[in-house]
């Protein structure tokens, strides 16, 4: 009996929960302290004055597909014929694994050469002035050398990995130009460049490479001089997706996202004016976005106008440039990880994810680009770049199906983006764009977060 009391008296008195803490992560503008975790910060009372960042999780936007880098020939050839297979297999648990890695989510695939390549060919190639409209000669073997194997390797680690492909070109003789370089898509072969698409669909889902979305041309207008490209204006996008690859996606691909432009924000003119086609727009999913020039906020002021149409960044690169740490970490996660997802991006995708020593290998193109790592050519050694760190700020903590959610941003030089993840916990990612330090608090909840942020600085902050 006295022991039943006192587990009744026990029982009676109430259990308080330890103050909730908080946990941060920091990469400094000079580059000391990079991805660096911080000690738990308990949550306070808000404070009655100074900076804040108030985040709403009741207001909730688009959902987060995904954050990668693209696997060009040039990536998946250093990993697969540069790396022994132990550092290979490390290298690819650091960038793709959500437990223990970067925890990337997202990749884009060439279908065909870009200049990221180790030679200019198509998926049909033909001698000069011999056509294949039946695609007769139809082969992904270029792919299955280091591309497929590379990605199925990352899917392996990470299936919910996301796959979207991108031509460079056609093949040349489906081209005004006949040739990979320069020139238009001739409209008699209109069907047999859809027709393209679904035997790389085919190929590439029967090597278990399934693909989630694809654009029908990277950079429209532009026509590079030395690597595959082709012009195609609004006009013809339209055409080509209305009486021939939407149908075919329709029948045959229903679940596969067509994504219009894939080129930069600076012309949303062109992505509009083929939507303007009603027939056209009812198979195009969303609008894919390059960084290269203009301003993120073509992104909502697109979307403003077909707001049911989805928001990707499919394609953004470091480059020798801007060589300065702190400009690039400042500008890439501004650009690319707070205002991309604050103007509706669902995910963000980088240009390459491995380049050698001498920013290569390429055929043409840009000659001093750089990849999310750097592999040494000769020995194997791993150079984690800013767009690492850049990425690994957001792909670590915002797995796909989270949701952002209100915050208040670019309050004295503090800009922000929040999300809502799937297992109930919450990501902030916050930058001090400004040249001194900052000290403010994130409040949700009737609680606050109190933090102190260094010029130039970036923090990724978790909690419950």
């Amino acid at each position: 009996m006295r022991r039943l009391a006192i587990l009744l008296l026990l029982s009676s008195v109430p259990v308080f929960a330890a103050d909730p803490v908080a946990q941060a992560w920091l990469t400094s503008a000079d580059g000391k302290q990079k991805l660096e975790r911080l000690p738990p910060i308990a949550m306070t009372a808000p404070p009655a004055t100074g900076l804040a960042i108030r985040i709403d999780e009741k207001r909730i936007y688009q959902p987060v597909e995904g954050f990668g880098a693209s696997f060009t020939e040039s990536s998946a050839w250093l990993m697969n014929r540069r790396l022994s297979a132990q550092q290979r297999d490390a290298l690819l648990h650091e960038l793709f694994d959500r437990g223990t890695g970067l925890g990337l989510s997202l990749t884009r695939v060439p279908i065909g050469a870009s200049d990221f390549s180790l030679s200019h060919y198509s998926f049909d190639d033909m001698p000069p002035g011999k056509t294949d409209p039946g695609l007769a000669h139809f082969s992904i073997e270029h792919a299955r050398a280091d591309v497929l194997p590379m990605v199925r390797a990352a899917l392996k680690i990470n299936p919910a990995l996301k796959v979207m492909i991108s031509p460079w070109s056609p093949p040349a003789w489906m081209k005004t130009s006949g040739s990979l370089v320069g020139g238009r898509l001739n409209p008699k072969f209109y069907d047999a460049f859809a027709r393209y698409f679904d035997k790389t669909l085919a190929a590439f889902a029967a090597e278990g490479v399934p693909v989630f979305a694809l654009t029908i041309q990277n950079e429209p207008h532009f026509e590079p001089p030395d690597y595959p490209g082709m012009r195609m204006e609004p006009a013809a996008r339209a055409e080509f997706i209305r009486d021939h690859l939407g149908p075919l996606l329709e029948k045959k691909w229903p679940r596969v996202k067509l994504l219009d432009w894939d080129h930069n924000w600076d012309q949303p003119e062109s992505p509009l004016a083929v939507l303007a086609d009603a027939r056209a727009r009812k198979f195009v999913a969303g609008i894919a976005w390059h960084c290269y020039n203009g301003d993120v906020s073509a992104q909502s002021s697109t979307r403003a106008k077909y707001p049911d149409k989805e928001t990707w960044m499919t394609e953004c690169s470091g480059g020798n440039w801007t060589p300065s740490w702190s400009e690039s970490l400042e500008w890439m996660t501004r650009s690319l990880v707070i205002g991309n997802v604050r103007n509706w991006g669902r995910g963000a995708n980088l240009w390459n994810l491995a380049l050698d020593e001498n920013h290569g290998p390429h055929a043409g193109g840009c000659g001093d680009c750089r990849g999310v790592v750097t592999i040494d050519s000769k020995t194997g050694a791993i150079t984690r770049n800013v767009e690492y760190y850049v990425l690994g700020h957001v792909s670590r903590f915002v797995p796909p199906g989270a949701r952002r959610i209100e915050s208040d941003s670019d309050i004295d030089g503090l800009h922000s983006v929040a999300f809502s993840n799937p297992d109930g916990t919450f990501a902030a990612i916050v930058l001090n764009a400004s040249n001194a330090a900052r000290r403010f608090a994130l409040v949700t909840r009737g609680r606050a977060i109190p933090l102190a942020l260094d010029g130039g600085a970036v923090t990724t902050v978790t909690w419950h």
